[in-house]
């Protein structure tokens, strides 16, 4: 993708459909006039009066124990520097959006204009009784340290400069684990440190907490080594400051044993590495170019245990492992503070993470056959569930054990059980699938390529790794909308209606009529066929042209499903194809079948399609949780629609005792677990959390999942088709940018799975 395409995409992004990435929603009823009484005149005088007699009521009453202010003057923001308060929102507000996606904490951003330090502490001490913690964010050193140790001293909530403690938590969890893969004690270990602004101080100070030695550290800012005898260093620096008589980093990483980089791009070369110790750990963390290349820093010691600040590598040192789960520990003990004992908890916590075994759902996430503690994996991955349920926890206990608590746990089972269910709050699953997708991206044939919105989506697959697109369409057209698109990228367009590809044609249509001459399909039939878009690009597929195929934008269901059908068929073993939607609700992801392909399957073909809807669930990493949905509840009716739902419960009871379903059930049961376990504690699903719900026909899955997504503006993937030989998906007609992606994404993921399967053979 183009710079010109990567910032209007980001302006309209960040522009439509609304400006802005956050908003404020109410959390209370208001649908009646009582209701807005309760909310407001009279009623909110009842909690005003309560706070006012004690004022820790607030946390009570209020949203304060679960707000957190995101504060900047916009002086130093990552990669820009110094552009201003109003400049800087998009990434407070960016900033906001992480701590909801990931503890569920409701964020505002608050930009200050000014860059007087006890302007901004008052402004900030004021406006305190609000938040239950205060993030400061993108403040230039040394005024950052200045204002952070101020507000500190005189808040009562918890607050933290994250761009200073964020990656020195992560990057000590990976430090300690590194060395302990090197066989190496932090008492001993020889560090550089380059980079001397608010995020180097604070590693270099948490190193030491945990026991690095002052006389064994050396930092380097912009003019070199920093040196006892040098002038004019400010108070953070004198304590970094080293007696060694080394001007340079060459000198300086001779012989060291690890490398910490918060600096700039492309400063350490092939020969200062080989300089380094035995097994060194080198820490490049400038973004988005460290401080040496990647591959080139594995390709030159085979020993190092390398670590940056990029998704793309192994060992990203990324800060959303820390600050919304710090946050989220601290504010529901109430502490007053995070100290450094919270902080070294969150260390201690994500350095243990990393050696527990790594849930599927993760492995699968990353496109990884097993994740195992080892030098590529010495901090866990971003998209690890386990995070929530670990980070706050261990900080909470520091918290109540350091005295900076007001509150208590008493049950931390049922503690981390609640923080498991904030995960419902957001859903990652689309970011999981696209981010397994680019591991492996496969070749994806679109038969309709000249439409505008298909080439929008094969432009955000080609730019963002996750497939290689092959477009099928009038060839003049595609170009002159490529170029509309500032799309400039090298890929097959195949144009089927001309004599281009005659040679391919040709062979298709042989290939086509060879399977199909007894079935009273003539050559000529098939040299016919081979015009038509879907027809060429199912036979890409069967003949390993493409990996993969998508289509049915411009036209109805049945007619893009029947040469699919017709020319790829079921996968081995299978006598019942299916379709699958993925909802993606409040309560996390719901998968639901068969919204498209059977119209009333009867007991068997149900118990075929739960079966089918399983292995797909397992496909997105999680585990199945099914209830098969009826109008009825356990038997109690004896209509056949009923009846067939139990049989078919029956069945997959006896032929996979492993699955966890049961049935028959009605909606609200299957998805109200204090109702289920109520009224059907003897069933398999009384206490489990349902994630997926197979349907007695098509009109009920089909009306279901198209009213979830118009009516709770719920997102949906699919329908995934279940049980083909080869991995190949229908659009609903119309279907917007965003679902053509993420269906991308699918047939990708298909791919691979279904690849992996052959190998296993």
């Amino acid at each position: 993708m183009s710079k010109e395409t990567r910032r209007r995409e980001a302006l309209v992004y960040h522009a439509k459909p609304q400006p802005g990435k956050i908003k404020i929603v109410p959390t209370k009823r208001y649908s009646t006039q009582r209701d807005l009484a309760l909310a407001y005149s009279p009623g909110v005088a009842e909690p005003c009066l309560e706070i006012a007699k004690d004022k820790d009521n607030v946390y009570k009453y209020t949203t304060k124990g679960n707000l957190v202010a995101v504060i900047s003057n916009g002086t130093a923001v990552l990669g820009l520097g110094d552009i201003g308060p109003e400049a800087s929102k998009p990434v407070m507000e960016g900033k906001g959006l992480l701590f909801k996606i990931f503890a569920d904490i409701d964020g505002m951003d608050i930009e200050l204009d000014t860059k007087d330090v006890d302007k901004f502490v008052e402004t900030v001490k004021t406006i305190a009784p609000t938040f239950g913690g205060i993030n400061l964010e993108d403040i230039k050193a040394p005024e950052a340290f200045e204002i952070e140790r101020r507000l500190k001293e005189e808040l009562d909530i918890p607050v933290m400069h994250d761009d200073q403690h964020g990656t020195a938590i992560i990057s000590a969890a990976a430090l300690l684990n590194a060395l302990e893969l090197a066989d190496k004690k932090i008492e001993e270990v020889r560090i550089v440190i380059s980079g001397a602004g608010a995020a180097a101080i604070s590693c270099s100070r948490l190193y030491r907490a945990f026991g690095a030695r002052q006389e064994n550290m050396v930092m380097l800012d912009s003019k070199g080594v920093i040196r006892k005898d040098r002038e004019n260093l400010s108070n953070e620096k004198k304590e970094f400051a080293t007696d060694r008589k080394i001007d340079t980093l060459e000198e300086a990483l001779n012989d060291a044993d690890v490398f910490i980089g918060l600096s700039i791009a492309n400063i350490v070369s092939p020969e200062m590495l080989r300089s380094m110790a035995d097994n060194p750990v080198v820490f490049a963390m400038a973004n988005p170019d460290p401080e040496i290349d990647y591959n080139l820093a594995i390709n030159t010691r085979e020993d190092i245990i390398m670590a940056t600040g990029r998704s793309d590598h192994p060992n990203q040192v990324n800060n959303v492992l820390g600050f919304p789960f710090i946050f989220r520990g601290a504010l529901d003990v109430r502490a007053t503070k995070i100290n450094e004992e919270m902080k070294m908890a969150a260390v201690k916590a994500l350095a243990e993470l990393a050696k527990e075994p790594v849930p599927e759902q993760v492995n699968i996430a990353y496109g990884e056959t097993k994740l195992a503690f080892g030098r590529d994996y010495i901090i866990p991955k971003p998209f690890d569930p386990r995070l929530i349920a670990t980070v706050p926890p261990a900080v909470a206990k520091a918290a109540i054990e350091s005295g900076v608590a007001r509150e208590t746990i008493e049950d931390w089972d049922v503690y981390a059980e609640e923080l498991l269910q904030r995960l419902g709050n957001d859903n990652k699953l689309v970011r999981l699938l696209q981010s397994r997708a680019k591991t492996s991206p496969k070749r994806v044939v679109f038969p309709e390529g000249d439409q505008l919105d298909i080439l929008k989506a094969a432009q955000i697959v080609h730019d963002e790794g996750i497939a290689h697109p092959i477009l099928l369409g009038r060839k003049e057209v595609i170009v002159e909308l490529m170029q509309e698109l500032d799309f400039d990228a090298d890929i097959p367009i195949i144009d089927t209606k001309t004599d281009e590809h005659n040679d391919k044609k040709d062979q298709y249509a042989k290939k086509y009529w060879e399977s199909r001459k007894r079935h009273g399909v003539t050559l000529y039939d098939a040299e016919k066929k081979m015009r038509e878009r879907n027809y060429f690009a199912a036979m890409m597929v069967n003949e390993g042209d493409a990996d993969c195929m998508i289509s049915g934008y411009t036209r109805a269901y049945p007619s893009v499903f029947r040469p699919i059908i017709e020319l790829i068929g079921k996968a081995s073993g299978v006598n019942r194809v299916a379709a699958m939607n993925v909802m993606i609700t409040e309560r996390g992801p719901m998968f639901l079948a068969d919204t498209s392909i059977n119209i009333d399957p009867n007991a068997k073909e149900l118990a075929t399609i739960a079966k089918m809807t399983a292995n797909a669930v397992k496909m997105f990493g999680f585990d199945p949780v099914i209830a098969m949905l009826s109008y009825t509840n356990f038997g109690s009716s004896r209509n056949p629609k009923a009846s067939k739902v139990a049989e078919a419960v029956s069945i997959l009871h006896r032929q996979c005792p492993e699955i966890t379903v049961d049935g028959e059930l009605q909606s609200d049961f299957a998805l109200n677990r204090e109702m289920l376990q109520s009224k059907f504690p003897f069933s398999k699903l009384a206490g489990k959390k349902v994630n997926t719900l197979v349907f007695p026909n098509l009109d009920s899955a089909n009306v279901t999942y198209k009213l979830m997504k118009e009516l709770n503006k719920s997102d949906s993937i699919g329908p995934i088709l279940l049980g083909m030989k080869k991995p190949v998906h229908i659009l609903q007609l119309g279907a917007g940018v965003e679902e053509i992606v993420n269906m991308t994404a699918v047939a990708v993921v298909d791919a691979q799975e279904k690849e992996k399967r052959e190998k296993a053979k």
